[in-house]
């Protein structure tokens, strides 16, 4: 099966996940999602253009983000940055987004919309 066309857009629209600052940032498509919050593995191995699922919510997060050149960083299970973290996301062009459930769940929801 072949995948989808998924934009960051339709994580608010179709996944009711909270965008923390896409109305500032142009939206990106999304070609993979990636689960980790062991911030150097996901350096390593988050794969460009994923849609990355985490509860991590620091500003390290941000750097991480934009050094793999994630679509977009999705935290999970309510987990939501301060201001100076999205700021910084601001800065860097990462797109945040929160949900609620938690981070396999989360995952889920993605790849099922990208028909992996």
């Amino acid at each position: 099966m072949s995948a989808a066309r998924f934009s960051t857009e339709d994580l608010a629209a179709s996944l009711g996940f909270t965008p923390l600052n896409q109305a500032r940032l142009p939206a990106r498509e999304i070609t993979s999602v990636y689960c980790g919050d062991l911030l150097s593995h996901v350096m390593g191995t988050a794969p460009e253009g994923s849609a990355w699922v985490t509860v991590m919510n620091n500003i390290n997060v941000i750097a991480v983000a934009s050094l793999a050149e994630v679509a977009c960083v999705i935290m999970a299970a309510g987990s939501r940055p301060n201001e100076d973290v999205i700021a910084r996301a601001d800065e860097q062009g990462v797109l945040l987004f929160s949900g609620a459930g938690q981070i396999f769940e989360t995952a889920f929801q993605v790849h099922e919309k990208l028909q992996l």
